[in-house]
């Protein structure tokens, strides 16, 4: 990764939790009318691939699935890993590509 490619990487990064949080707004209003409501497994999955921070400020904000066991623990945690990454990413690129390579085969399990 380039220093030419960080403005690119924040932009997309900027408009997929900004599109997260609209996903949380989505569901809370389809809560309080009764409507077709997001899966819960959705959700949390779009904070794990990255929308940490929209899934967090949409549940702060809208004060949405704020009591429910899985969010009301992961979403803050994810919150301050994705931030904690994208100040490393800023910071020291190569540190933090090595780090995430790193998660990724320790989770891959090679």
């Amino acid at each position: 990764m380039t220093s030419a490619n960080l403005p690119i990487l924040v932009a997309i990064a900027a408009l997929y939790n900004v599109v997260v949080f609209g996903v949380y707004a989505f569901d809370k209003a389809a809560a309080r009318n009764g409507d077709w409501r997001v899966r819960e497994s959705t959700l949390l999955w779009l904070a794990v691939l990255g929308g940490g921070i929209g899934a967090f400020l949409g549940q702060r904000v809208l004060r949405h699935k704020t009591r429910k066991p899985p969010f009301h623990v992961v979403l803050p945690a994810l919150f301050v890993l994705q931030v904690s990454l994208g100040f490393t990413m800023l910071l020291a690129p190569e540190t933090a590509l090595a780090a995430i390579r790193a998660g990724i085969q320790a989770v891959a399990g090679s």
